[in-house]
């Protein structure tokens, strides 16, 4: 069976923005911020598990393109809870790193699946 890395990342992405969330609201307290990235950032594992079942070549590329929107809006996200303290610079380089990778698979399999249609 191949191994879908998009998949697993992005899962994997979605279990650290929960746990993060969770952090959040025991040890600062903070309900606005971690609630937005939670909803971002749980999006992109579930516009990237939608797009496995697309209708069409089209319509994976529209639910992947959403998941990149996701990813971008989460990475904001992240970048306001650093700048204004609420995560570490440790905490913030290991997420954001993950971050950055989805939205570099995101990228290229859009574009891929683009050529595809040409």
């Amino acid at each position: 069976m191949k191994q879908n890395i998009l998949k697993d990342k992005s899962f994997d992405f979605v279990v650290r923005i929960v746990n993060l969330h969770k952090y959040l609201k025991k040890q600062h307290g903070e309900y606005v911020l971690s609630q937005q990235l939670v909803r971002s950032g749980t999006s992109v594992g579930a516009t990237t598990r939608e797009a496995e079942h697309a209708e069409s070549l089209k319509d994976f590329i529209h639910k992947l393109s959403i998941g990149l929107k996701e990813a971008n809006e989460s990475k904001y996200w992240l970048d306001l809870l650093f700048a204004t303290g609420f995560i570490t610079k440790k905490m913030f380089d290991s997420i954001n790193r993950d971050c950055e990778e989805l939205l570099k698979l995101l990228t290229a399999s859009i574009k891929t699946s683009k050529q595809r249609i040409k």
